[in-house]
């Protein structure tokens, strides 16, 4: 008689390990226009160092993730957000 799943006790969490899918937040939600002047939105694209998080930890797509770059670049341009920083957040 084999032992079903339901049988099994882990040990540990099953789930640890699983990675979720990333998704882009701008088509998710339907968002069209990033604003630049919206520092506070622009802060999650941005590490603590002040420096633009890659495509591959925000699941941005290409297009939304271009977008991000060019709001950071024009908020850091009108001293909304900071070039340099030790710890941003």
């Amino acid at each position: 008689m084999a032992a079903s799943r339901d049988d099994i006790k882990f040990l540990s969490n099953p789930n640890i390990g699983q990675q979720r899918k990333k998704y882009c937040r701008f088509r998710k939600f339907g968002i069209k226009y990033i604003d630049y002047k919206d520092s506070d939105f622009l802060l999650q694209f941005v590490n603590d160092q002040g420096k633009v998080l890659p495509r591959r930890i925000t699941g941005n797509s290409l297009k939304y993730q271009r977008r991000v770059a060019t709001a950071v670049k024009r908020a850091r341009h009108l001293a909304l957000l900071p070039y340099l920083t030790d710890l941003l957040k």
